[in-house]
């Protein structure tokens, strides 16, 4: 018998767990309320429910170049709701993190990297209309020449609830259909612009064949009306990337070495005029993302009134920024401001603050973290890890969970126990 090659699936992207990766949005309703305890975000509700004005504002696309400034303590979670907001946007939204002293170490001036990073969260949604043949395959015949040489010949059968057509095949066609693995029964769409064949499922005439094809097969209706049809294709590319392929004689494989260098100011002014024309002809939209500036104090005077005019621009991104700061130096000057940031860039911000957790907050987030990472904890070492956080940092005791995880396992034990909690915290010492 001929052996049966299992279906390949797709893979699915792996995250590892990272600080925030718990963050599934703000955790708001839809009168924008916050939830005290919701998609992993817990407390803050005034910093939530005012981010989720901003959502709304940014969500709504209307209005350009406002900026929020998320100040507050270190570890009462200005950087989770940043991340929160970006999960709440979606990823049709383009959303670029930036780090305040990023800018000093790369091979560019720092103007030239904030304008990168302006144009990164600034998208633009391209719609075009291509022409498609949509059908059930009804027969998939290949000839293979006899001698061995020469091109392969095929035919193919495709059928909607109205029609049935036989198509000629080519080489690269057979190609295609092989290489998806397409076979009678397939509901399958051509494109006749690139040839790129993809697979839509199988047809539900098919269904009684389920035991012989696996839980993970998709099955779809039989397409209705014509086989060839238009269908309308939507992209969403940031200026950033338009600008990256204009500027490079490599064009997009510029994207992929990720050294894109300074680009010049007339490319940008061709790509612009290009965009605006599209959006006259009702080709393209913009779609105005975010920008957030982590520790925006490294920044200094020469970024400070960069940003100041780059704001005032129609296509500017909404800007956030964070900041643990008070009144501190303003980097490139001798005077001082609050948040170490001018007067007249701080005229321009919402400013948003957070407050520090209560104790009951701070069980709920180390709760979801031991969720998040998979740990077993007793509700007494929850507790003693709640009395630590309080008496040194939140952030201290998240990097205890898995510490005291690990010790667990190396006892052989199932849950982690005050023991495990009190091991750690006698192999490292907290600063404070």
């Amino acid at each position: 018998s001929v052996p049966r090659v299992p279906e390949t699936q797709d893979i699915t992207r792996m995250e590892r767990i990272g600080a925030h990766s718990h963050i599934r949005g703000l955790g708001l309703d839809d009168a924008l309320e916050a939830r005290m305890v919701s998609q992993g975000m817990v407390g803050q509700v005034n910093a939530r429910r005012a981010a989720g004005v901003m959502l709304r504002i940014i969500q709504e696309g209307k209005i350009a170049g406002r900026a929020l400034l998320i100040a507050g303590q270190p570890g009462t979670g200005k950087t989770a709701i940043a991340m929160g907001m970006a999960q709440a946007l979606g990823a049709d939204t383009p959303f670029t993190m930036l780090s305040g002293s990023e800018i000093y170490s790369l091979e560019m001036s720092r103007t030239e990297a904030l304008t990168q990073a302006f144009r990164r969260s600034i998208g633009v949604r391209i719609k075009e209309e291509t022409e498609i043949i949509e059908g059930e395959v009804v027969e998939v015949q290949i000839d293979k020449p006899a001698a061995g040489g020469g091109e392969k010949r095929g035919k193919l059968t495709l059928k909607t609830t109205e029609m049935e057509t036989i198509y000629d095949l080519g080489a690269k066609m057979i190609e295609g259909l092989q290489k998806e693995k397409v076979q009678a029964g397939d509901v399958i769409t051509i494109d006749k612009a690139s040839g790129k064949i993809s697979k839509l499922g199988r047809s539900f005439t098919r269904a009684r064949d389920f035991d012989a094809m696996g839980s993970a097969t998709k099955f779809v209706q039989c397409p209705e009306g014509e086989l060839q049809k238009r269908k309308e294709v939507v992209h969403t590319v940031t200026l950033h990337e338009m600008d990256v392929i204009n500027s490079r004689s490599q064009g997009f494989l510029a994207l992929f070495s990720g050294d894109t260098g300074e680009i010049k100011a007339e490319i940008r002014e061709q790509i612009d005029t290009k965009v605006s024309e599209w959006r006259e002809e009702g080709k393209a939209d913009i779609v105005p993302g975010v920008l957030f500036i982590d520790e925006v104090h490294m920044l200094d005077i020469e970024c400070y009134s960069f940003l100041n005019r780059a704001l005032e621009s129609p296509t500017a991104p909404v800007l956030v920024f964070a900041t643990n700061r008070g009144i501190t130096r303003i980097r490139g000057t001798n005077y001082k401001g609050p948040h170490g940031m001018p007067i007249d860039l701080l005229d321009r911000l919402l400013i948003i603050s957070t407050e520090p957790y209560s104790e009951k907050e701070v069980s709920q987030i180390l709760h979801i973290r031991c969720e998040e990472e998979d740990v077993e904890m007793t509700d007494d070492a929850r507790e003693l890890l709640t009395k630590i956080a309080m008496e040194t940092s939140l952030r201290y005791a998240i990097h205890m969970i898995t510490t005291a995880s690990l010790v667990c396992a190396r006892r052989k034990g199932t849950e982690v126990d005050i023991q495990d909690i009190k091991r750690v915290y006698t192999l490292f010492c907290d600063v404070k």
